[in-house]
């Protein structure tokens, strides 16, 4: 059994990741791909083998031989074609951050219970590498003793005005981008949610977004997280968990490389340990998931209301900024 997938956009995550993994998971079969631009789909189609091209998102949500759709547009489109594409019958896997806001999320909430039949997922799929997979056993299993402290990092250069990472007013910008993950990753680890933030941004002068921006979750009772992310700094990412019988270095946490080996490091007072996994593609692994959820009607393995909490903090964040202050969640 195959699930039948329609991609909304060309955008480059899709064309050059996101497609060629779903094109790989043994449940799942790229159908149609979309374009405001026909002659655009027609050439991603051709080149990525896949059936049928559409020159509008609407052609595409028409299609009766979809049955889930992937929507990796700009962010301020995550919402409303989620949501069209729900009143379309399909199910829908929609790229991160879920939302511009939390009001936003909070109402694809509300429309998505409208069909209890359609699964939905924010897709962050670094939560399906065996490395994550690993870590979080090696937290729950009490390798470390009790976590204490988890900081990240993430960062890479890019000044070009017109990516739509570096447009503020369509949800551009480092804590969007990337920023969610470091609030993410520790929520996941933990599996708690913060009670207040406290957060530090430097934003661009012309462009406006938030180009580093660090951070502070207080998760209560001595429990912290930190971070640090950027959009114009040299490109670089790490997470360290750290606990008080010892510590969980992750190499490369989020964007493990499909075609190389991902590290995780184990230190305690006894011995460093070192966990590798083998050449594994973390896109294809959420696309079998979220397809094996649709085919055996279960629920997603992330559900959407870890969404909506991811964008409270995000949320939480600029709020801190605007108030220069300690904001409780």
């Amino acid at each position: 059994m195959k699930t039948r997938w329609g991609i909304l956009s060309t955008a480059k995550i899709g064309v050059e990741k996101v497609i060629p993994a779903i094109q790989e998971a043994n449940n799942c079969e790229v159908v149609a791909v979309s374009s405001r631009d026909a002659k655009k789909a027609e050439k991603t189609a051709k080149k990525l083998g896949i059936p049928n091209s559409y020159g509008s998102y609407e052609e595409l949500l028409a299609d009766e031989n979809i049955d889930i759709v992937y929507n990796p547009m700009p962010n301020h489109l995550h919402v409303p074609y989620t949501i069209k594409a729900l009143e379309a019958g399909k199910h829908v896997l929609c790229e991160k951050p879920i939302a511009l806001d939390t009001a936003g999320a909070v109402s694809l909430v509300e429309e998505a219970a409208k069909y209890p039949g359609l699964k939905v997922m924010e897709a962050f799929m670094y939560r399906f590498h065996p490395q994550w997979i690993k870590t979080k056993q090696l937290v729950d299993e009490g390798a470390i003793g009790e976590v204490r402290t988890i900081q990240s990092f993430f960062s890479y250069y890019n000044d070009d005005p017109e990516n739509i990472r570096n447009q503020a007013d369509i949800g551009g910008g480092a804590l969007m981008d990337i920023g969610c993950y470091c609030i993410s990753i520790p929520r996941f680890i933990l599996g708690d949610e913060p009670k207040r933030v406290l957060g530090l941004v430097d934003r661009d002068p012309v462009m406006k977004t938030d180009r580093l921006t660090s951070g502070v979750l207080d998760f209560a009772n001595g429990v912290s997280s930190t971070f640090t992310c950027s959009t114009q700094l040299c490109p670089f990412q790490r997470v360290q968990i750290v606990g008080d019988k010892g510590r969980i270095e992750i190499d490369i946490p989020v964007n493990a490389p499909a075609n190389g080996v991902a590290r995780v490091l184990l230190f305690t007072a006894d011995k460093t340990e070192q966990f590798k996994f083998d050449s594994i593609d973390q896109y294809t692994k959420q696309a079998e998931a979220f397809a094996n959820a649709v085919l055996n009607d279960t629920v997603v393995p992330t559900p959407l209301m870890d969404a909506v909490n991811n964008m409270i903090v995000v949320d939480a964040f600029f709020e801190s900024e605007a108030q220069n202050a300690w904001v409780e969640i």
